[in-house]
């Protein structure tokens, strides 16, 4: 059956942060990236991707909390966090079932323009150690813009890694649609910000969710019917490290640090969950 280890969305901070709870698990004795499979929606795409790259835990987490290691990212120019959140609230209303829902989020990504996507793309690509799929199995999520159908990227899909975690990644209205062999794609966490479900037939399951989700209390339940599964989401020292804007570059140092102390304090329930 083996062990998932499911990373969801939160932006730059919700990269951080994920790598630090990660490094303060490890640092406490209970060292949770082993899992047998990976599932990696937006921030916990980049992160699943880093993992999988070799790089050693320490250095990935030195990367997100010592100011001089970290990667060149974008400042999203003119947008609030906040708006995005309540426009995407807005396009929901009156439809009539979850693909209409991120067909119209798709559709309105296509009409505003952001970044080319050839810089954003080079972003993404400086975050990652390595550009080769990982060997054990990572599953990285993005959303058709134009259908509202999920796609489930991993190794056996013919993309390139980089590829992948851009589209998984591409916040609709913040950055721009990735295009993927024709078809354009969107972030992930349009179908839910962690797509837990994804996990389902392992055991046990360790859940990283950096943001609140109404769709995660259900997953859990269905896949507690089968599983030990246990979740991590950001205390409240973590919140306040998110700030109000967690695209915002300068959230990565007071997150990954949020997430290293509670990772460190964790450990000791998390050591026996049986992944590693």
């Amino acid at each position: 059956m083996g062990s998932a280890l499911v990373l969801g969305g939160g932006g730059l901070a919700g990269i951080a942060w994920t790598t630090g709870v990660l490094a303060g698990l490890a640092e406490g004795g209970a060292d949770v990236t082993g899992a047998d499979l990976l599932v990696g929606t937006s921030a916990g795409a980049t992160v699943g991707a880093q993992l999988g790259s070799g790089t050693g835990l320490a250095e990935l987490y030195r990367r997100q909390a010592e100011t001089e290691r970290q990667n060149r990212e974008l400042r999203p120019v003119g947008v609030d966090v906040a708006k995005i959140f309540d426009e995407w609230a807005l396009l929901s209303e009156g439809a009539t079932d979850p693909l209409e829902r991120r067909r119209r989020i798709g559709a309105q990504a296509r009409a505003v323009t952001t970044v080319d996507p050839a810089e954003r793309r080079a972003v993404v690509a400086g975050r990652l150690p390595s550009d080769a799929w990982p060997r054990r199995r990572l599953v990285i999520v993005a959303v058709d813009a134009d259908t509202g159908e999920p796609r489930f990227f991993d190794r056996d899909s013919g993309v390139p890694l980089v590829d992948a975690v851009a589209a998984s990644g591409a916040v609709p209205m913040v950055w721009p649609v990735i295009t993927i062999d024709g078809a354009g794609y969107v972030d992930g966490g349009i179908r839910t910000m962690a797509n837990a479900d994804l996990a389902a037939g392992s055991d046990p399951i360790l859940i990283i969710a950096p943001l609140p989700e109404p769709d995660l209390d259900r997953d859990v339940a269905e896949l507690s019917r089968t599983a030990r599964v246990e979740v991590i989401s950001p205390d409240e020292a973590s919140r306040e490290a998110f700030g109000a804007d967690p695209l915002d570059p300068d959230t990565r140092t007071p997150a990954a640090r949020a997430g290293h102390a509670q990772g460190i304090r964790l450990a000791p329930a998390m050591a026996g969950l049986g992944i590693g």
